[in-house]
């Protein structure tokens, strides 16, 4: 085959230091803008970006010379930063670590949709009982020790 075609998805999710909620409502949509400027920055597609106070999801397209670590380390820092400079909070950060999932074409509307609705969805279901249903899912062994 004469030429490269790709589709790379990835469902990421990343929590605040210590799983603390300091992403305040007033300024939530602004850092999800923030982080989707980020995302065209380093030449990802940002399709869905949303969470609540302690966490973040971001479904996200990327090419496939970019590295799913250095993509999510720079927006972890980028976006620490500028909260920091917007004067949001200074004692903002994000936790090290985060989780990243392959999404298929078929989908995207679907995960999409679970993106948008993290507000309602967290009403019934913590970060913490939800990202382990991620990894089970997924079938991604972990040690429940090691993971908070």
């Amino acid at each position: 085959m004469p030429s490269t075609h790709t589709s790379l998805h990835y469902h990421i999710v990343f929590s605040t230091k210590d799983r603390e909620p300091r992403i305040s409502r007033n300024w939530e949509s602004t850092l999800h803008k923030y982080l989707g400027g980020i995302i065209r920055n380093i030449g990802g597609k940002p399709i869905s970006i949303g969470g609540i106070e302690d966490h973040v999801h971001l479904l996200i397209g990327l090419k496939p010379n970019q590295c799913i670590s250095e993509v999510v380390r720079d927006i972890k820092s980028n976006s620490s930063s500028w909260v920091h400079d917007e004067g949001y909070s200074r004692s903002f950060a994000w936790q090290e670590g985060y989780g990243a999932f392959t999404v298929s074409p078929q989908m995207l509307d679907q995960v999409t949709q679970y993106i948008r609705n993290q507000r309602e969805h967290h009403r019934v279901k913590t970060f913490q009982e939800e990202y382990v249903e991620f990894l089970e899912k997924s079938s991604i062994e972990f040690r429940p020790e090691y993971l908070w």
